[in-house]
């Protein structure tokens, strides 16, 4: 999928047994201002979702599951302070508005939010910058993976693998995994 006038390679797919369609997608981080006049980086990014939205929208199979770094934490408690965020890159309410359009055209289930109630925060991603990340816990939820409305009851769990930002050579990103049942 070309989106947002790029021929980057910010979306695979794979057909898994089942017939279900794995679809991976990269979302770019969209620089630091969250203005599409005066950061290019950050109007990419937000057609880039409009691209999706629209590819979703088409998608002709029922049972679809999306995952990736999609750069947006869409809500209040998938960022470390909600009021802090809100002109940050990551949390703006133009990318949250987006990726709620595309989760909105499918029907998506997030399957994060699946289990964890939205009350409560739930992080991937904790920035290089702090040296104590885990005392901090400024983090924020930029992994997803969501699964078409016929999926959704085969959802068994979901993990998000904290433990692995303590690695040698981490990611500031952690996986992020679900069990469905066969």
């Amino acid at each position: 999928m070309g989106v947002a006038g790029s021929a980057d390679k910010r979306h695979i797919s794979a057909r898994l047994p089942g017939g279900i369609e794995l679809h991976n997608f990269y979302v770019p981080a969209g620089g630091d201002i969250p203005d599409p006049e005066l950061n290019p980086s950050y109007g990419f990014k937000l057609r880039f979702v409009e691209d999706m939205t629209r590819w979703s929208a088409q998608a002709q199979n029922a049972k679809m599951i999306l995952v990736g770094d999609l750069n947006i934490a869409p809500l209040e408690h998938d960022v470390w302070s909600h009021k802090q965020l809100l002109k940050v890159v990551s949390h703006t309410p133009a990318e949250v508005e987006r990726l709620n359009a595309l989760q909105a055209s499918l029907n998506w289930c997030d399957a994060g939010r699946h289990f964890v109630d939205p009350a409560q925060k739930l992080y991937s991603w904790w920035s290089y910058r702090n040296r104590d990340w885990r005392a901090s816990d400024r983090g924020r939820r930029l992994d997803h993976i969501w699964v078409t409305p016929a999926l959704a009851p085969a959802l068994q769990s979901f993990a998000i693998h904290k433990d692995a930002r303590d690695w040698d050579g981490p990611s500031d990103h952690v996986p992020v995994m679900i069990d469905l049942a066969a």
